[in-house]
């Protein structure tokens, strides 16, 4: 075993910052206490027996246990995975669980517990982990325990657990043994009250079967007893001082040996087989000096055994008053005789004194010591080859500083809360029994957590503070002094609990892989090997020898050099006190040179302490070659080093190593380790930079070697030794910082930014697990990420640890931490932890990594300005942002983590990289909403891209894109004159004229030059205009007012003319018609800015007749492509035409407005259509208007005038009400004031007047009244009927005849031959009646014939018969004045 070591170890881990989950469970057999039995507090624990192999499922797993009292509490642990319900608490009532009384025994199938108390025996049956999971492969990262189900177990079962007999009295001693024997039934061997071994029998699990317990005396008498109270003692010539103080078991040849140390120094070896002793050995033999011994006994004596294929060894402590010794035997049997001899192999001595416990290799002994102020003390020595005997050390981790020394420039409030709650520092256990003390009476935390925690102490000490002071006012300094007392009070509390936690109870060795833990009250830590440097460093003079130093070096005398020098280094950081020390820490921290810092530090030592002074000089005068020491020191403890990962290994494998050493334990031992030895390598780089500038101090008087050793010292050496120092101090701060709680919107948001840049599925992210408690940067960096880097490596190594047949802790452990400080140096090419902290949102420790490595780190420079700006664009410091990515630029093609943000796969996209990776940003940027900063890089990145026209279209649109977004209207416009490419130019122009119509941002649209855009932009807009709804977007007023800011009225009045069509045909609203009516007025006003030849423009196709571009094509209902046929007939609309239409478009508006409801019919109504709609609204006098217009006829004006007087004379009051609003909006002639007019007066009112008004050549508007009224029976109105016969007699009659009504055609008749015969002719419009010299009148003859003919068809109507005679005989008259009329102008004539 002592091969796989270094000389010395370093205690890690400790402190456990999760608060265990114990559960509970309760064993009562029913016994009464026994008073007067108290036993001190122990611990143990077992490792699996395949807990070295690499393909098993119990690799790397363990359990160990403390017990106190009646308490036993169990913890299983792994360093692979996090176990679940992995803890448990038994407390046996009334009893108290033995020192060192708790065994694990595994099977194939079950791990066993077998447990010893002071009157009872248990027996606790488990299942294996091979038999829990259901393949050996464990690629979780939390598995259940074997603990899950123990509360589910009777521990009263009789069968598993026994009543201790009571005869045997009460024995001092507490040892005791136990096994399972080939029949799988518990033993358990104990010291009895009478000075034997009282051995215990369970039988075999679910059997049938009771217990049993027989004692071993040394007459060889065995009696066996049942079951039972015993009434009587075993009688035998043992007496006390033969009482076994220790006992161990081995299974040799189907046999149980059974080696019992008595208190009388004697080693008995007994045979449960045989029941009998087989060998007696006087230890004193051995031991010098023994006379005044052999008369005492002695309770403190320590029995352990190792096995192993070169023999069966033991290994005896043997306890005497202020000294004690190791004794190692190996077992002798005589196979003839039956008999065993010890075979003395080793003695070692020492002077501790309280040994607490030791374990035994088959090469080691390892022993555990507490001193007197209860601080362990463990060391380990080779019992075989060390003839000096000189052990080898261990480094216990202090428990903490007795007094906090807190610098006058730092709240006393933040620096005890950063010492307490520091990572790995005080156990949460320990932090809440303190406040608990601290706050007497204080109700429990129900949430344990360090930040609840920390919030709990903060406000328990702030209270304290409040509640001692009496005054309201004082001063900064009596607070200060009130904080650091109280604060101090809570610190020494916590420090009483942490010692007692720390109080060291046990060792715990796994002799297979090698792994040494230290099991302490509170907590477990691991013993970690010390690299040959440490161990050089941290080990006082008295435990070095030369062959230390020959793992670095060959050379004796180089040896002996660096031995000197290593001296020198220890007297140099013994002199520092913590002021000097903090210069060095505060130098490096705010980025100053660590050499100005090694010069102060230096002159504050030849100020104070010239003993050192002198004591260094003699020293280094002793060292041959310093420089080449140096040299050799510094490439030691350089990490610089190729990190490639090599071949990638088979599924299997990976999958098998997924979860190595990846639990929350060995996160927390590798990272601490990574810690200590960073720590340490720092301490010697500062003492050994101060050492050098103490040999440059010193010049002549110190032998530098040859000539030039001053120079190089200057310009190699102290620079290189000053590089350490940061890069320590840097790691040493990673393991220190904590990681900050990141929300999960955070997460996905940073997640999203990451796939922008294509980085998401990296391997610096493949994982984003949360840790429940606290964890530094580096834990989280080697939970999520590093440690398959590692693994990777390892691996792929061919003398890899990983490829032997067994794990070996150490030798895996130094290699995995090497590693892991591999990846966190800084000057390493990779960039792997800086790149997981920007993916894991550790913003904040980010920004300090960088700051802390920009003066003097030279590598990926570049990166780290890129990730800088990442942080301080989720910041919200843009332009910071924008800077850094700019300065990062310059290292795109030469560092590997920028290569990362440029991989494409088209060879012809990789020719700019920088271009590229501009791209990576401007995605970026556009992702997190910046787009002025877009805006700047892509300024850069179009200088960068030169004559590459495609990047340079891209960019270009980019940049149109954002300052139209910002509002930057003419930078958009000149950006997208720019563009190369024609087809992005014109996509461009689309958005900008879209856009800047939806912002309403006319004015800038239209006075744009578009210098040889101009028939591109207009069609844009025309199909846009034709594209979109008219009501929502005025694409045809802004083309309107684009024309006319070029002077291009005709065009203007186009556009206007068809934007007035369509709101006639798709807009059938009151507002679309007031548009429409604006429109063609605008339209007008445009023809009329021209000269009169060329006022006209083309009647814009309708409907489907233009082609809209981007319209899909249409399909029948058989699915084939439908041909529209294109009308290409050329309509002229001159600005006559235009009038009609706007005179047409007016009256659709004042309709719509008179009656909006029909606004809807109105909208594309013809003229024709629109008389009807007027004069169903009452609107005669626009319906004569527009008839005029179009020159369409009044009759129908005249006809629906008539129906309304029709309707009006015989409605109610109501609708002649209502009538009146339709007869104001008419021209009526003034009403006669000395009669009330109503609604229908005023309606025969209008239609005389209209009569009067638009009188007709063919008296046809009179005719169509008079036939409308006459068709609804209504009478004729006198003045109708006067106005009619002077104009028309005959269409009178004729109308008269129609309708039947022969009496009123008879009367007329007769009033017409009269009018012509002389009497009334002025009511016939007739001049002169008939005589020789008037003009020629007439008779329609043709109306009256038929008039005459209807009366008589009827001859049995008296009536008719009257009206016809009367008729008759005037028209006989009438012949016979014609006659006389007649021949009086043929006399006329005669005469002239």
């Amino acid at each position: 075993m002592a091969a796989g070591w270094e000389r010395s170890l370093l205690e890690i881990g400790g402190a456990e910052r999760d608060l265990p989950a114990w559960r509970e469970v309760r064993a009562d057999l029913g016994v009464n206490a026994v008073p007067g039995v108290k036993y001190s507090d122990s611990a143990g624990g077992f490792f699996y027996e395949e807990s070295g192999k690499l393909q098993s499922v119990t690799r790397n797993r363990f359990i160990h246990w403390t017990s106190s009292g009646d308490t036993l509490q169990l913890m299983e642990q792994s360093l692979d995975v996090n176990l679940l319900n992995n803890t448990v608490r038994l407390k046996f009532l009334n009893c108290h669980v033995l020192p060192a009384g708790v065994h694990v025994h595994e099977t194939h199938d079950r791990v066993t517990l077998l447990i010893l108390t002071n009157q009872t025996v248990h027996r606790i049956v488990l299942p294996h982990p091979s038999r829990m999971y259901r393949s050996e492969l464990i690629s979780e990262g939390h598995i259940q325990s074997i603990f899950t189900d123990i509360g589910k177990l009777n521990l009263r079962d009789p069968a598993n657990s026994f009543l201790i007999p009571g005869i045997q009295g009460h024995s001092n001693s507490t040892a005791s043994a136990t096994w399972l024997n080939d029949d799988g039934e518990a033993m358990f061997a104990m010291a009895s009250g009478s000075g034997g071994i009282l051995i215990i029998q369970l039988p075999e699990q679910d059997t049938a079967g009771s217990a049993a317990f027989l004692e071993l005396k040394q007459s060889s008498v065995m009696q066996r007893l049942l079951t039972g109270w015993m009434s009587t003692a075993i009688r035998g010539d043992q007496g006390p001082s033969d009482l076994p103080v220790s006992l161990a078991v081995q299974l040799l040849e189907h046999d149980a040996f059974i080696f019992a140390l008595c208190q009388d120094h004697k080693l008995r070896l007994w045979s449960y087989k045989d029941q009998m002793c087989l060998m007696v050995a006087d230890l004193l033999v051995f031991m010098p000096a023994n006379k005044e011994l052999r008369h005492t006994v002695s309770l403190g004596h320590k029995l352990r055994l190792a096995y192993s294929s070169s023999g069966f060894f033991l290994g005896v402590y043997l306890h005497c008053p202020k000294r004690g010794q190791f004794c190692v035997f190996q077992l002798v049997s005589c196979i003839e005789s039956n008999r065993y001899s010890l075979d003395h192999i080793s003695t070692l001595f020492s002077t501790q004194e309280m040994l607490v416990d030791f374990a035994l290799t088959p090469t080691d002994i390892w022993a555990l010591w507490q001193d007197e102020d209860n601080q362990a003390n463990v060391r380990y020595i080779n019992f075989e080859h060390n003839n000096a005997g000189q052990w080898n050390q261990v480094f216990i981790q202090p428990i903490a500083d007795e007094e906090l020394h807190v610098p006058e420039d730092q709240d006393p409030k933040e620096a005890y809360l950063e010492y307490l709650f520091a990572p790995g520092r005080f156990t949460i256990q320990a932090l809440l029994k303190a406040l608990q003390i601290y706050c007497r009476g204080a109700d429990r935390i129900s949430d344990p957590s360090m930040d609840v925690l920390k919030k709990e102490v903060t406000l328990a000490v702030e209270n304290a503070i409040q509640n001692s002071v009496t005054e309201y006012e004082f001063s900064q300094e009596v607070y200060r002094q009130l904080q650091v007392e109280f604060w101090s009070k809570f610190y020494a509390c916590c420090l009483q609990y942490q010692e007692a936690l720390a109080r060291p109870l046990a060792l715990l060795i796994d002799v297979r892989t090698n792994m040494v833990c230290l099991l302490k009250k509170g907590f477990m830590s691991v013993l970690f090997p010390c690299i040959t440097i440490d161990h050089l460093y941290m080990s006082s003079d008295e435990c070095l020898f030369l062959e230390d130093e020959c793992s670095l070096t060959d050379d004796p005398d180089v040896a002996r050099d660096l031995f000197r020098l290593v001296q020198c280094l220890r007297l140099v950081g013994d002199s520092i006190s913590l002021e000097m020390a903090s210069l060095m820490e505060t130098a490096v921290s705010h980025l100053q040179p660590p050499e100005k810092a090694a010069e102060q530090i230096l002159e504050h030592l030849l100020a104070r302490d010239t003993e050192t002074h002198m004591e260094l000089q003699s020293k280094l005068q002793d060292i041959r070659n310093p420089g080449h020491i140096i040299q050799l020191l510094l490439r030691e403890m350089d990490l610089e080093g190729d990190l490639d990962t090599g071949n990638v290994q088979p599924l299997h494998i990976r999958m098998s190593m997924a979860q190595f050493y990846g639990s929350n334990v060995a996160i927390n031992v590798v990272c601490q380790a990574a810690y200590h030895m960073s720590m340490t390598r720092f301490l010697i780089c500062r003492d050994l930079l101060i050492l050098q500038q103490l040999m440059l101090h010193l010049g002549d008087n110190v032998n530098l070697g040859a000539n030039g050793y001053l120079l190089h010292f200057q310009q190699d050496l102290i620079p290189r030794t000053s590089l350490l120092v940061c890069s320590y101090f840097v790691v040493r701060w990673a393991s220190r910082t904590l990681a900050s709680v990141v929300p999960i919107d955070t997460l996905e948001s940073n997640l999203r930014q990451l796939s922008v840049l294509e980085l998401s599925d990296t391997n610096a992210l493949t994982s984003q697990r949360t840790a429940t408690s606290p964890r530094t940067v580096v834990e989280l960096f080697y939970q999520n990420v590093g440690r398959k880097h590692i693994l990777s490596r390892l691996l792929s190594q061919a003398n890899s640890p990983l490829n032997q047949p067994v794990i070996n802790w150490a030798q895996i452990g130094t290699a995995i931490t090497n590693y892991l400080l591999q990846y966190l140096w800084a000057t390493n090419s990779s960039f792997l932890f800086p790149e997981f902290l920007m993916g894991h949102c550790q913003y904040i420790q980010l920004q300090d990594y960088v700051r802390l490595l920009q003066p003097w780190c030279e590598v990926n420079v570049g990166s780290r300005r890129f990730v800088l700006g990442h942080c301080y664009l989720v910041t919200g410091e843009g332009h910071k942002a924008l800077d850094c990515f700019c300065d990062a630029a310059a290292a795109v093609g030469r560092e590997e983590f920028l290569d990362k943000l440029i991989r494409v796969e088209d060879e012809e996209a990789a020719i700019n990289p920088r271009v590229q990776y501009y791209n990576k940003i401007l995605r970026l940027l556009e992702d997190m909403g910046l787009p002025e900063l877009v805006l700047q890089l892509a300024a850069i990145a179009v200088s960068e891209a030169r004559d590459d026209w495609k990047i340079l279209a891209a960019l270009w649109t980019k940049i149109f894109k954002h300052h139209l977004d910002l509002s930057h209207n003419h930078q958009a416009y000149e950006s997208l004159t720019q563009n190369p490419d024609t087809s992005r130019q014109l996509d461009c122009l689309r958005q900008l004229v879209v856009v800047l119509c939806e912002r309403s941002q006319l004015q800038d649209l239209v006075e744009f030059p578009y210098i040889n855009l101009h028939d591109e932009v207009v069609g844009i807009i025309e199909s846009r205009a034709r594209a979109v709804d008219l009501m929502t977007h005025n694409y045809y007023e802004l083309l309107y007012a684009f024309h006319v800011q070029r002077h291009n009225f005709r065009k203007a009045g186009t556009v206007m003319f068809e934007y007035g069509m369509r709101l006639g045909r798709e807009v059938r609203s009151l507002h679309g018609l007031q548009k429409q009516v604006h429109c063609y007025l605008v339209g007008i006003n445009c023809l009329r800015q021209i000269r009169p030849e060329y006022a006209w423009i083309v009647r814009p196709a309708s409907g489907a007749m233009y082609e809209r571009p981007g319209a899909s094509p249409k399909r029948s209902h058989d699915g084939e492509y439908t041909t529209t046929h294109i009308c290409h007939q050329i309509d002229i609309v001159e600005l006559k035409d235009l009038e009609k239409e706007y005179m047409l478009a007016r009256t659709r508006l004042l309709l719509a407005k008179h009656d909006p409801p029909s606004a809807a019919i109105a909208g594309s109504a013809s003229a024709e259509e629109m008389v009807a709609l007027l004069v169903q609204v009452g609107l005669f006098d626009t319906a004569i208007s527009l008839c005029q217009t179009f020159k369409l006829s009044l009759s129908s004006i005249f006809e629906g005038l008539s129906f309304k007087c029709i309707k009006l004379q015989f409605c109610g009051e109501a609708e002649q009400s209502a009538a009146w609003d339709w007869l104001k909006t008419n021209q009526i002639p003034s009403i006669i004031a000395t009669k009330e007019s109503s609604s229908t007066d005023e309606a025969w009112r209008l239609l005389f007047s209209y009569l009067d008004r638009y009188q007709a050549q063919s008296s046809q508007y009179h005719r169509c009244v008079i036939n409308k009224l006459l068709s609804h029976g209504v009478p004729l109105p006198n003045w109708l009927i006067n106005s009619y016969k002077k104009v028309d007699v005959a269409g009178l009659l004729r109308l008269y005849l129609n309708y039947d009504l022969l009496e009123e055609a008879v009367d007329l008749v007769l009033e017409y031959i009269d009018a012509l015969m002389g009497k009334g002719h002025q009511y016939f419009g007739i001049e002169r009646p008939l005589s020789a010299t008037a003009p020629l009148v007439w008779l329609p003859y043709t109306a009256i014939d038929q008039l005459l003919q209807t009366l008589g068809e009827n001859q049995g109507n008296m009536n008719n018969m009257r009206l016809c005679e009367k008729l008759r005989s005037r028209l006989e008259d009438y012949h016979q004045q014609v006659d006389q009329a007649t021949h009086d102008m043929n006399s006329y004539r005669r005469r002239q």
